[in-house]
């Protein structure tokens, strides 16, 4: 299955979860009066309308190029992953204000009925999200989907939300009433570095930064390991959104023909263009006489650090001998 029909099924699949444990959540609410399951049934309807945003969001970055957007429209996948991030700070937030209010007020102890009921619904919560977390952050990795990945960090902190609503549960069921707004605190701290985590991921995706040095490295490996190139420079990578584009200046023997460059040049585009996080390539011919690179260029360094070798590149003043 493609990218586009994988990554939109996920979408779905994460929205009837949602929706599933809402209504789940809500009925045992109603039944046993539990605070803890209460707070995780708003929880799931607000997963629920984020899940909705964020199906619409996968559907619109997975559609194909059009005239407007002729590179694609994955650019709008770290906008779909803010929000996710933005839903995850209000989130934690709102479990720091809920557990600080707890521990500084003198109610009286809270009751629950039906508390076997209450923590089954937690228990499965817990372990619906736990798998759900790790379906989207597998997805997510394997399809270079960042919005996936953001949303499965989203239902890891749903798991320690259920976690820490079934501590409430039961320490009051056990006298302990306090027991409830020290999990929520400790929860939010947790979720809240998940949210800054994913604001961290994603602004590199939107500002244009350089992938990670490996990945250079095996770009520009890939072009000096054409038979017929003898050089490389000026090699620029950077993302656009989830994606990288690549440029560079590959250096052949001045006497091919005009035909012979354009086979190299095709042949170095597609070995680049093969990376799976690679989007596009766009490769420069120039005549190796010319000795455009310099001793020092970053891109013969990065192929030096890549494998620990020299490049096969001569020095300017070797172009005649």
């Amino acid at each position: 299955m493609d990218r586009r029909a994988t990554v939109r099924r996920v979408g779905v699949v994460i929205l009837g979860v949602n929706l599933a444990l809402a209504v789940a959540k809500a009925l045992v609410w109603q039944a046993t009066g539990s605070l803890a399951v209460g707070s995780e049934a708003v929880n799931s309807v607000a997963d629920v309308a984020y899940s909705a945003v964020v199906v619409a969001g996968l559907y619109l970055t997975t559609q194909p190029p059009d005239f407007e957007h002729p590179h694609g429209h994955e650019r709008i996948e770290p906008f779909v992953s803010l929000f996710v991030a933005a839903g995850v700070f209000v989130a934690g937030i709102g479990v720091a204000y809920s557990g600080a209010t707890a521990l500084l007020s003198a109610g009286p102890p809270r009751t629950i009925t039906g508390g076997p009921l209450a923590v089954g619904v937690l228990v499965a919560t817990g372990a619906v999200k736990l798998l759900l977390y790790r379906y989207c952050l597998r997805v997510g990795r394997r399809r270079d989907s960042p919005a996936l990945v953001a949303t499965a960090l989203d239902n890891r902190n749903d798991t320690l939300t259920a976690a820490a609503a079934l501590v409430g549960v039961l320490g009051v069921a056990a006298g302990y009433p306090a027991l409830d707004a020290l999990a929520a605190v400790a929860v939010s701290v947790g979720i809240l570095y998940t949210g800054y985590e994913i604001v961290r991921d994603n602004v590199g995706y939107l500002v244009g930064a350089a992938p990670p040095e490996d990945l250079r490295g095996e770009i520009l490996d890939r072009a000096l390991s054409h038979p017929e190139v003898r050089g490389a420079h000026d090699v620029v990578a950077h993302y656009v959104g989830p994606e990288v584009d690549v440029s560079l200046h590959i250096e052949v023997e001045g006497e091919r023909s005009l035909f012979e460059a354009h086979d190299i040049e095709t042949e170095v585009v597609e070995s680049i263009r093969a990376l799976p996080a690679v989007d596009d390539v766009f490769v420069h011919v120039d005549p190796k006489e010319l000795g455009e690179w310099k001793e020092a260029d970053d891109a013969r360094i990065a192929a030096e650090e890549a494998d620990g070798t020299e490049a096969d590149v001569p020095p300017p003043d070797a172009a005649d001998q």
